[in-house]
């Protein structure tokens, strides 16, 4: 994935300039969010605007907002969108999310985030790939609080997480009114330790529903689920 562009079955992403390029934990979110009842749809974090669009494609009824601190990534955001189908149904906002949080009078039905989850790494020489991938920016305290406020009664929070950093967000999301209900633990092989937590969220508390999905099977293929949930967007496919 190391190209300045990025092709799925229906629109490309432009990466030039853009703090995180297309990767496999984006592109599980927009495939695995539930859409059934969103209207409104927030992305927090959109970076190249990747996972917006894929649920654009998905839900083809719904207004979304994409909100990304960083500017060139803003950027990028805008052209993918700017020369997808959806245009008319997508508004990119540079600006913090906390910012927004504070400030917007919208609430939503979905709201997604492939958030910042390195708190104590080593970090990057180039600053927009640490506002990207280490909390500083965005500490899981003012993600939650966004969340809390901008989500309708009965909407959603979707999000992608480390597993050890999945486990802390759930701990934490409880004070804020926010309940895991559905937790999708990512394994690359079957047998092999859980790279990836899908977490979904709801402000009413009910039991949670725990799954497995394996990329690849032993032998390297790619798994029928994965090949499935994925199918829309990627050409291998």
């Amino acid at each position: 994935m190391g190209n300045n562009y990025f092709r799925f079955k229906q629109f490309t992403i432009v990466q030039n300039n853009a703090a995180m390029r297309v990767n496999t934990d984006g592109v599980l979110l927009g495939a695995w969010a539930d859409i059934a009842e969103a209207k409104r749809i927030l992305d927090v974090g959109t970076g190249t605007g990747v996972i917006a669009l894929m649920l654009a494609q998905r839900k083809t009824d719904a207004l979304i907002d994409a909100v990304e601190i960083d500017v060139q990534s803003a950027a990028d955001a805008r052209q993918n969108i700017a020369n997808s189908p959806w245009p008319d149904r997508m508004d990119v906002i540079n600006t913090s999310f906390q910012t927004f949080a504070e400030t917007v009078s919208k609430s939503y039905d979905l709201i997604v985030s492939n958030p910042p989850y390195f708190n104590q790494s080593l970090k990057s020489p180039k600053q927009a790939k640490n506002i990207s991938r280490h909390t500083d920016s965005l500490p899981n305290e003012d993600l939650l609080k966004g969340i809390s406020k901008l989500l309708l009664p009965q909407g959603k929070f979707c999000g992608v997480f480390p597993y050890a950093e999945g486990n802390v967000f759930i701990a934490q999301a409880s004070s804020f009114g926010l309940y895991c209900n559905k937790k999708v633990n990512v394994v690359s092989r079957p047998g092999k330790r859980v790279l990836r937590l899908l977490l979904q969220f709801e402000k009413t508390k009910i039991p949670l529903v725990e799954s497995t999905l394996s990329i690849h099977n032993a032998d390297g293929s790619f798994t029928d689920a994965y090949k499935e949930l994925t199918s829309d967007f990627y050409l291998k496919f």
